[in-house]
């Protein structure tokens, strides 16, 4: 699971890169750079979810060697 997540978390920051590079910072709520930002917003969103779904794994697994 450790793997995947970091998987995902590099997709996603690369995609985040990519689209970063396709916003026209002179009208950027317009056309192409409105998806760009779209990307961005959504891959932010996929990389925070990982960090979320990694520190519930490491809770889960100090709550189980508790017990």
């Amino acid at each position: 699971m450790k793997i995947a997540t970091i998987i995902i978390s590099v997709i996603a920051l690369g995609l985040a890169i990519f689209n970063a590079t396709k916003v026209n910072l002179e009208a950027p709520f317009e056309g192409e750079s409105m998806v760009a930002l779209i990307t961005i917003l959504a891959s932010l969103c996929a990389i925070l979810m990982m960090l979320i779904l990694r520190i519930s794994k490491r809770i889960e697994q100090k709550v189980k060697k508790r017990h």
